[in-house]
This record gives structure tokens, C-alpha cells and sequence, in this order.
């Protein structure tokens, strides 16, 4: 149970992560050393410590070149055990040799405005913040595993360390902060943007203005605040 067996080129395969991981580490060291200097980007003025609005991300699978940086940030800074993710990557191959293509999807937990989770879970231990981020509290939960049959996203697991259920928190620690998810930091295309989709000036709220974005899985009625710009309806339905 959970998201261990993601289906993606990249889930389980040691030569991939293993080039993976070292290649974006570069990239992470970097990111480190600019929250040591002061100097994180981006920073997120519209979140002033704040857990009011409602809190959203938008990847462009234009600019994603699947190069995993995010999903290795997101081990480094929650030091996520091996054979199981916070935030990973969906590979696809399409065609045949000679026209052969690839497709990336991005995934993480979509952190829904009606999460099946939520309701799923029997102590409370996952709940829904203010500002929409739904968070999973590590002293009540007893791992039952309900809240991660629940999810139609795949998005949570069991950490076998913590024996607690698991998933992406948007990095909440660092947005109260004002600071970006380390995912939104460490992406070298910059196809990640993290905000507040209550206030019109926020990137994420101009974004979705100028550009057209899907969700995964709409018929659900869970109302995801993940939202990917330049997804196919293919992709989409084989999340």
C-alpha cells in the first residue's frame, strides 16, 4: 500500500534515481546556500506567516525537462525514506522507434478543497489548514492506512520509519516563512510556481489568468490546488 509502485520510469530504478540524485544535489546545494545567504528564490511576499487564502501550485509541463530535481529536493528536506515519495515524477513513453517521444508528469499530493483523506481518516489526523493545505498530524495517527486507500491521487504512503501515513506538505514549514517549497526552489526550468490563489496579485493567481490549466481527475468534485498548464487529456487520464 501507498505510492511505492507509482508506474513511472523513474519509481524504483536504481541507475535512474542514482543519476538523478546526483545531478540535482548540485542543484539543491545551491538552493541551500541561497536560504543560508538570505537569498531564496523565490521568495513569496503574499505569505506573510499566514494560514488564511487558499494556497496553490501550478506546474508547466512546457518548461519540465523530467530531470527529477524536484522529487530529490523533496527526499533532501524531509529525508524521505528510500522506496517511497513525497514528490515524484510520472514517466511515459510514447511511439516507436524511429518516432519515439516523452512525456512528464510531475505528482505530489494535490491538497484538495474536499479531500477524500480527510474524511477517510477515523483519529482526525489528517486535516485541512485555513488556507487549504491539508496536513496529516504525526501524534494521532495511527497508520491504519484508510486515508491512503482513500486519496485517488496515489499521493500518500506509509513511512515505514515514522509508521505514520506520509505525503507532501507543500513545504509548509518554509511557506510560513515566506518562503518557497523546495521543489519550487530547486527547479532549473522554472516550471513550478507556488502561491495563494486568493489574492489576484499572487504569480499563481496571474498565471492561471493568462494561461489555461487542468486538474487531475475533475470528475472526482475533490477540487485539487495542483494545477499543470500544457498537460494532455492523455496524461491526465492515465495519472
Amino acid at each position: 500500500m501507498g505510492n511505492a509502485n507509482k508506474g513511472s520510469a523513474m519509481d524504483n530504478s536504481p541507475d535512474v534515481v542514482e543519476s538523478g540524485r546526483r545531478d540535482a544535489l548540485k542543484l539543491i546545494g545551491l538552493g541551500a546556500a541561497a536560504v543560508v545567504l538570505g537569498k531564496a528564490a523565490p521568495a513569496l511576499a503574499a505569505l506573510p506567516g499566514t494560514k488564511k487564502g487558499r494556497l496553490a501550485m501550478v506546474i508547466d509541463l512546457r518548461r519540465c525537462t523530467g530531470c527529477h530535481s524536484c522529487a530529490v529536493a523533496c527526499k533532501a528536506e524531509f529525508k524521505v525514506p528510500l522506496g517511497v515519495w513525497r514528490s515524484w515524477v510520472k514517466v511515459e513513453e510514447h511511439g516507436s522507434y524511429p518516432k519515439t517521444s516523452r512525456s512528464f508528469l510531475p505528482r505530489l499530493c494535490n491538497h484538495c478543497e474536499k479531500p477524500a483523506c480527510v474524511e477517510a481518516c477515523p483519529t482526525k489526523a489528517s486535516y485541512k489548514r485555513e488556507d487549504g493545505v491539508v496536513l496529516v498530524k504525526e501524534d494521532v495517527c495511527i497508520a491504519c492506512g484508510l486515508c491512503i486507500a482513500a486519496c485517488p491521487y496515489n499521493a500518500r504512503f506509509k513511512n515505514p520509519e515514522k509508521k505514520i501515513a506520509d505525503k507532501c506538505t507543500f513545504c509548509i514549514h518554509r511557506g510560513d516563512e515566506g518562503v518557497a517549497p523546495a521543489c519550487v526552489n530547486t527547479c532549473p526550468a522554472k516550471a513550478r510556481t507556488f502561491g495563494d490563489l486568493s489574492d489576484p496579485r499572487s504569480d499563481v493567481s496571474k498565471l492561471l489568468a493568462s494561461v489555461p490549466a487542468k486538474v487531475l481527475k475533475p470528475k472526482l468534485g475533490t477540487a485539487p490546488s495542483v494545477f499543470y498548464v500544457g498537460a494532455s487529456q492523455w496524461q491526465l487520464d492515465q495519472a
